[in-house]
C-alpha cells in the first residue's frame, strides 16, 4: 500500500469510526451529551419529549461548548424524522464547534430520515381551458425549479435557433421575427440557453425591437468577449465567436407551453403555470418549488460531523438576477460588470451549494443525501482542510455535486485547501440544468483524495482537478499530491446535450505527485459525431501526473489524452482499453505496458473494474471483433489514409476516399461468419453521412443484406443484424455512399 493510498484509508476510517466504544480494557469516556429537534420543535429543553428547532439546538449545543473545557464532552444533536423547511440556511462556526479533542455532531435520529429543505410548496391550482394549470406565488418566491410529485418539470423550451437566424454580436442577437419572440406577450421573462463547446450561457431578454433582442446586463457582457475576462487569451467560445452555432432554446415563455411536465414561471402575474403529465391530478398533486439558497453553512467550524441528514429543494439565485449565468468552464461562471483582467480563471464564481463549509477544519459529511437542488450538492471552500464527505448520494441537481477549493493557484496558506476527501459517494444525473457543470470538480486542492465513488449519467465531465490552463498566473501553484483513485464513472459526456472538450476524467496544471489509478471508465462521450470526449484527459498545462491500471472502455475519443506540448512527464502505465492512441505529449511523457486494442477484458482488469465505486458492481464486458483479423480495402484513397486505418483498432486515425459517387470501404474476413452487430465509427476528417451498410457472402454483393443510415455516422452508429439472437452470415461488410462523396471512418468492429 502506498503511502497516500494508506493516508487514506486511515482518514476513512478515522471518519467512520467516530462513536465507536472504547477497546477492551481502556475506560470509556463519559457519552455525548444529546440534544434533540424536530421538524416543529419549540421546546427549551431540547430533550426527546420537549425538542427544539434546529437553532434552538444549535443554541443549546453552543451553550453546552461553552463550558469549562475540563468537563469537556461529545455533543450530539439528533434530529427527528421529518422535512425541515428552512426560510435562511442553519450557519455554524467556530462557536458551534468541537474542542478539547471532542466533536460536535448533528446527525439523524436512529431510524429517522430528516430533511432540511428550502423548499416551498406551489398549492391551489386552477385549471384551464387549454388544459393547463395555474397556482398564484406568495412574494419572495420565484420558481426557477418546480418538483411535481417529486419529479422534475421542465421550463418551457423551444426549438433551436441558428446562428443565420440567432446572430449574436456583443450587444444582442437577431432573429426576434423568425423565432416569433417579437409577438410574445412577455418576451421579457424568457431567457436565451446558448451552448459553446464545454461553456452555457443563460440570459434575460431585457427588449425586443423589430428583429433585434438584447439581454440583461452584465450577463451579455459577461458571456462575449468584450470584457477580456471570460478566460485564456487564445479562447474563442463566446456567443460573439466562431465557434457559436446558434441558441439551444429559449425558455420560459407562455407560447412556448407545449409539451406535458413543461412549465412557465411570469413575474408579472406571480403565478406558475404547469401542462399537467398523464394521470396527474390538482387536487392530489404535491408541487415544490426551491426557495433558500443554501441550507447548512459552516464557517470556520471545526470538528463537526454531519451525519446521515438530507438536503433538497436548494435554490440559486444567481441566474434570477442580472448575473444570469455567464460560463466559463465546469459551473463556474463570470459574474459583476468590471473586475480584473485575469486570463486564469481567478475570479470566477462557483454555483451557490445545499452545504457550504468555509475555511472548516476536521468537518466530516457522511451518509448525507443531496436531491432535488437548483444549485450544487455541497461546496469546500477558503482553506478548507482535513475534512472529507462521505458514503453521500448526490442526484437530480441542476449544477454539479462537489466543488472542492478555490481557483487562486497561490492562496495564502490559511486559505490553501488541503487533505480533504470525497469517497464513497454516489452521484448520479447533476448537472441536469446547467450542462457544462461537471459532477466533481476540485481547483488548487494538495493530497486530495477522490476514492470510489460512482458517477453515472453527467452530460460533461465527471471529475475534474486543477484549473488555470497555461496561464503565467497558474503555471506554479499548490496543487500537488492528488489521487482520483478506485472510481466508477459511466455514461458521461452524455452527447445530447451537446457539450464538449472533456473526459470522464479531466486535470488541468502541474501537479507534482498526482495520481489517476484503479478506475473503471466507460461510454464517455459514447455515440459523439466528433472526436471529443475523452477517458482521462491530461489538458493544458496537466504535468508530472502518473496514469496506472485503469479499465477504459467505450470512449467516443482517446482514452488517454495529453495533446499539449507544454505538458511535462506524464505516464500512462499498465492501464487496459479496447482502443489504441498516439503518444503523450510534452517532454519526458511516457506510455508503457498499456494493454490496447482489447476486445475481451482480462481477468485482471475486471477485477479493478468491479472493486471501482461505492460499492462492487459489474462490469460491461468487450465483445470480440472480427473486423480487426480480415483484409480492408477502398474505393480509392485520399493522401495517407489507407483502409487499414478502420481496422487498427485507432479511433484517433482515419480512412479516407477521393470524393467520387458510390465511394465505399470494405473488409472481407476470409470466411462467412455470423455477424450481429456493426459499429461503425465516424471519421473527423470527413464526415461520413448518408450511407449504406451491406453485409454479404459473395464479393459482388448481389445477395447482401442493406441498412441505410441517413444523416451523420456516429462515435458509434450501432446496428443490429439477425434479430432475436441470430446472426447475418456474411464474409464481405461494406459501407457504401448512396451519392457522391467521401466515405471516412475511425474505427469499424464487427461483432459476432
Amino acid at each position: 500500500m502506498s503511502r497516500r493510498s494508506g493516508a487514506l484509508v486511515a482518514g476513512l476510517a478515522a471518519a467512520l469510526a467516530f462513536g465507536a466504544p472504547a477497546a477492551p480494557g481502556v475506560a470509556a469516556e463519559p457519552g455525548p451529551r444529546v440534544l434533540h429537534a424536530a421538524p416543529h420543535g419549540t421546546g427549551d429543553a431540547c430533550s426527546a419529549a420537549r425538542p427544539c428547532s434546529l437553532t434552538g439546538a444549535r443554541d443549546a449545543a453552543r451553550t453546552l461548548i461553552g463550558r469549562d473545557v475540563r468537563h469537556a464532552r461529545d455533543v450530539r444533536v439528533e434530529l427527528a424524522d421529518g422535512t425541515y423547511e428552512l426560510a435562511e440556511p442553519l450557519k455554524l462556526g467556530a462557536a458551534d464547534s468541537g474542542r478539547a479533542g471532542h466533536a460536535v455532531t448533528w446527525a439523524a435520529a436512529p431510524g429517522a430520515r430528516p430533511v432540511l429543505s428550502g423548499g416551498r410548496a406551489a398549492d391551489g391550482w386552477t385549471e384551464n381551458r387549454d388544459g393547463t394549470w395555474t397556482a398564484a406565488v406568495p412574494e419572495g418566491v420565484a420558481p426557477r425549479q418546480l418538483f411535481v410529485n417529486g419529479r422534475r418539470a421542465v421550463r418551457a423550451r423551444g426549438a433551436a435557433c441558428s446562428a443565420a437566424t440567432c446572430d449574436a454580436t456583443k450587444d444582442g442577437m437577431t432573429g426576434a421575427t423568425a423565432t416569433g419572440i417579437a409577438q410574445w406577450e412577455r418576451p421579457t421573462g424568457a431567457e436565451a440557453v446558448i451552448k459553446v463547446r464545454w461553456r452555457n450561457y443563460r440570459c434575460r431578454i431585457t427588449g425586443v425591437a423589430g428583429d433585434r433582442i438584447t439581454f440583461a446586463q452584465p450577463c451579455w457582457a459577461n458571456s462575449a468577449s468584450g470584457t477580456d475576462r471570460t478566460g485564456p487569451a487564445w479562447d474563442s467560445t463566446t456567443v460573439d465567436s466562431a465557434r457559436y452555432h446558434g441558441v439551444a432554446f429559449f425558455e420560459n415563455a407562455r407560447e412556448l407551453l407545449d409539451k406535458p411536465g413543461e412549465f412557465v414561471w411570469d413575474a408579472e402575474d406571480r403565478a406558475v403555470t404547469y401542462l399537467p403529465r398523464a394521470g396527474e391530478d390538482p387536487r392530489r398533486v404535491h408541487a415544490v418549488a426551491p426557495v433558500t439558497e443554501r441550507l447548512m453553512v459552516l464557517d470556520g467550524a471545526h470538528d463537526i460531523r454531519v451525519d446521515g441528514i438530507g438536503f433538497a429543494y436548494a435554490a440559486y439565485h444567481q441566474l434570477a438576477t442580472d448575473e444570469g449565468y455567464a460560463g466559463t468552464q465546469a459551473g463556474l461562471t463570470l459574474t459583476g460588470a468590471t473586475g480584473p483582467t485575469d486570463h486564469a480563471g481567478r475570479y470566477y464564481t462557483k454555483p451557490a451549494a445545499a452545504l457550504t463549509v468555509r475555511g472548516g477544519r476536521h468537518v466530516a459529511v457522511d451518509r448525507a443525501e443531496f436531491t432535488r437542488l437548483g444549485g450544487a450538492g455541497v461546496v469546500l471552500e477558503a482553506g478548507t482542510k482535513d475534512s472529507s464527505v462521505t458514503r453521500s448520494r448526490f442526484t437530480d441537481l441542476s449544477s454539479g455535486a462537489a466543488y472542492i477549493g478555490d481557483t487562486e493557484p497561490d492562496p495564502r496558506p490559511e486559505l490553501a485547501g488541503e487533505r480533504n476527501t470525497f469517497a464513497y459517494n454516489t452521484v448520479r444525473r447533476a448537472g441536469v440544468e446547467y450542462t457544462d457543470a461537471v459532477g466533481i470538480w476540485a481547483g488548487y486542492e494538495a493530497e486530495l483524495n477522490v476514492d470510489h465513488n460512482t458517477l453515472a449519467d453527467l452530460p460533461y465531465s465527471g471529475i475534474s482537478v486543477g484549473w488555470g490552463w497555461n496561464q503565467p498566473e497558474a503555471r506554479e501553484s499548490v496543487l500537488r499530491d492528488n489521487s482520483v483513485t478506485g472510481n466508477r464513472i459511466t455514461d458521461v459526456m452524455r452527447v445530447e446535450h451537446d457539450q464538449h472538450d472533456g473526459g470522464a476524467i479531466y486535470t488541468q496544471g502541474a501537479q507534482p505527485g498526482t495520481v489517476i489509478s484503479g478506475n473503471y471508465i466507460n461510454r464517455s462521450a459514447y455515440g459523439n459525431t466528433e472526436r471529443d470526449g475523452n477517458g482521462i484527459y491530461l489538458d493544458e498545462q496537466s504535468s508530472y501526473i502518473r496514469v496506472e491500471r485503469n479499465v477504459i472502455t467505450r470512449i467516443g475519443y482517446k482514452w488517454v489524452s495529453n495533446w499539449a506540448d507544454y505538458g511535462i512527464q506524464n505516464h500512462a502505465t499498465g492501464n487496459w482499453t479496447d482502443t489504441d492512441t498516439p503518444a503523450l505529449a510534452g517532454t519526458g511523457s511516457t506510455m508503457r505496458d498499456n494493454h490496447t486494442e482489447l476486445d475481451r477484458l482480462p481477468a485482471a482488469a475486471l477485477a479493478v473494474a468491479r472493486r471501482a465505486g461505492a460499492r462492487p458492481e459489474r462490469a460491461e464486458q468487450l465483445r470480440p471483433d472480427l473486423a480487426r483479423a480480415g483484409r480492408a480495402t477502398q474505393s480509392s484513397t485520399d493522401g495517407e489514409a489507407p483502409a487499414a486505418y478502420a481496422v487498427d483498432g485507432d479511433t484517433s486515425t482515419d480512412t479516407r476516399t477521393l470524393a467520387e459517387p458510390g465511394a465505399w470501404w470494405q473488409v472481407d474476413l476470409g470466411e462467412v461468419r455470423p455477424v450481429g452487430q456493426v459499429e461503425v465509427w465516424n471519421g473527423a476528417s470527413t464526415a461520413t453521412a448518408d450511407f449504406d451498410v451491406q453485409l454479404s457472402r459473395t464479393a459482388d454483393f448481389t445477395d447482401a443484406t442493406t441498412r441505410h443510415i441517413t444523416g451523420k455516422a456516429l462515435r458509434p452508429t450501432l446496428l443490429e443484424f439477425g434479430g432475436r439472437g441470430a446472426r447475418e452470415p456474411a464474409r464481405f461488410v461494406r459501407i457504401r455512399l448512396a451519392g457522391s462523396g467521401r466515405v471516412a471512418l475511425a474505427h469499424v468492429l464487427l461483432h459476432p
